[in-house]
C-alpha cells in the first residue's frame, strides 16, 4: 500500500485489503470509512444474502465472476459478469448464487454497519450463517 497523504488519497490493492465476513459473504474491504473516504469500495463474494436494506445508503453492484439472481423488492432478476444494478436507500435485496458470485460493491455515503437493516436472519444454507456481525441492525 502508498502511504496517503492524510485524507488526500488512497492507493490499495485488493490483495492489501482485509476480508471480513458479512451477512452477503466474504467482503474484501478496499476503501473504507476508515480511509476517511465519502464512500467505500468492497469486492464481495456472495453465495446466499441476507434480505436486508440500507435507509441511508446507495449502493451499486458491479458482477464481475459468476451468475445468479438479485431480489429487489420482492422481484428477482439475473445477474451475470458485466451486469450493474443500482440499489436506492430503502430497497430491500440480497443475491442468489448457486455456485457463487464476485461483486464489486460501491456504496455511498461510505458501508455503516449501523445501516443495514436485516430482514431474513435465516438463510437457507449455511453460506450465511454466523457471518452476520453483531452490530448488524435489526429491521424497525
Amino acid at each position: 500500500m502508498t502511504p496517503p497523504a492524510p485524507g488526500r488519497f488512497l492507493i490499495r490493492h485488493e490483495r492489501e485489503a482485509p476480508q471480513v465476513p458479512c451477512p452477503c459473504g466474504v467482503s474484501t474491504r478496499i476503501l473504507t470509512a476508515a480511509d476517511g473516504a465519502p464512500c467505500s469500495l468492497h469486492v464481495t463474494t456472495i453465495r446466499e444474502a441476507l434480505l436486508h436494506y440500507h435507509q441511508r445508503t446507495t449502493e451499486v453492484y458491479y458482477i464481475l465472476e459468476g451468475t445468479g439472481k438479485i431480489e429487489l423488492d420482492g422481484t428477482w432478476y439475473p445477474v451475470e459478469p458485466g451486469s450493474t444494478v443500482w440499489i436506492p436507500p430503502g430497497v430491500r435485496h440480497r443475491v442468489l448464487s448457486e455456485a457463487g458470485l464476485r461483486t464489486i460493491v460501491f456504496a455511498l455515503p461510505a458501508f455503516d454497519p449501523a445501516d443495514e437493516w436485516l430482514l431474513d436472519e435465516h438463510p437457507s444454507s449455511a453460506a450465511c450463517s454466523s457471518s452476520a456481525p453483531s452490530s448488524v441492525s435489526s429491521a424497525p
